[in-house]
């Protein structure tokens, strides 16, 4: 297998220019987001360039704290990435979004690695990127399954109160939004993985096939990890959700709201 060719910083520079394409069409479109377009790319930048820096010397020195400190950022991270997006969540229901993604983001991270890639849980060149596909698709899900959630109990809250007050339970009115609310999140994944291999080819076979790894090897990885990620988007956004739920009402059946 050919060796990855490697990339000079002029030659990196030129996709820059693709920006300004991007920048001319909102422009042509009146979109008022170039203040957007510009924060975002330069932080892209930054965290990578920053993340490159890390995960070298972790590579070079891989010490298990420096992963435990790693997998920890990660899984803090994407906690307040979720909560700063739902500000809507009493305490009970954020404490419930956190225990879920930390236990099923780090459940499925070493599962996978141990039990599918056969390696240490403390080896960086397998544990720290598909922690980040794992966790971060977990992120995703959690925080799409509670904006969906949390938009319904706004949009249906004079029905829900008409249900109480016909003496509908609680537990019977919030969970069909629960479940919708899981099948909503839950969506994107299947549809990525029902169009997998015709309609795109994935960026960690991509990844593994640019760096030498033969196709089949690339393609037993990416099968493999895309059911990890259905796995732990299913069980992260499910954890949230329905342990989440059940702190909007009492053993009285009084519903409390967001």
């Amino acid at each position: 297998m050919r060796e990855i060719a490697s990339i000079s910083i002029i030659q990196f520079s030129i996709v820059y220019i693709l920006l300004l394409v991007v920048l001319a069409v909102m422009k042509k479109a009146k979109i008022n987001q170039t203040k957007l377009l510009f924060v975002a790319s330069v932080r892209l930048t930054l965290q990578l360039t920053l993340a490159g820096f890390i995960l070298t010397y972790i590579f070079e020195n891989p010490h298990p704290i420096f992963i435990l400190m790693y997998l920890t950022s990660m899984i803090l991270f994407a906690i307040h990435r979720v909560l700063s997006k739902n500000k809507c969540m009493n305490r009970g229901f954020k404490i419930a979004v956190s225990l879920s993604l930390a236990c099923s983001g780090l459940g499925i991270v070493i599962f996978f690695v141990t039990a599918v890639v056969g390696q240490s849980i403390f080896n960086p060149q397998y544990v720290i990127p598909l922690s980040g596909m794992i966790i971060g698709n977990a992120m995703t899900g959690v925080n799409l399954a509670t904006k969906t959630f949390c938009e319904s109990l706004s949009e249906k809250r004079q029905q829900m109160e008409s249900l109480l007050n016909l003496g509908v339970t609680p537990q019977k009115i919030l969970l069909p939004m629960v479940n919708q609310a899981l099948e909503t999140a839950m969506l994107p994944t299947l549809n990525s993985m029902l169009g997998m291999g015709i309609v795109s080819l994935p960026g960690m076979m991509t990844g593994q096939i640019l760096s030498g790894t033969l196709p089949t090897t690339a393609i037993l990885y990416q099968i493999s990890i895309m059911i990890a990620i259905c796995a732990v988007v299913c069980l992260s956004v499910f954890g949230s959700l329905y342990f989440g739920y059940k702190t909007l009402y009492n053993s009285r059946n009084q519903l409390f709201y967001l």
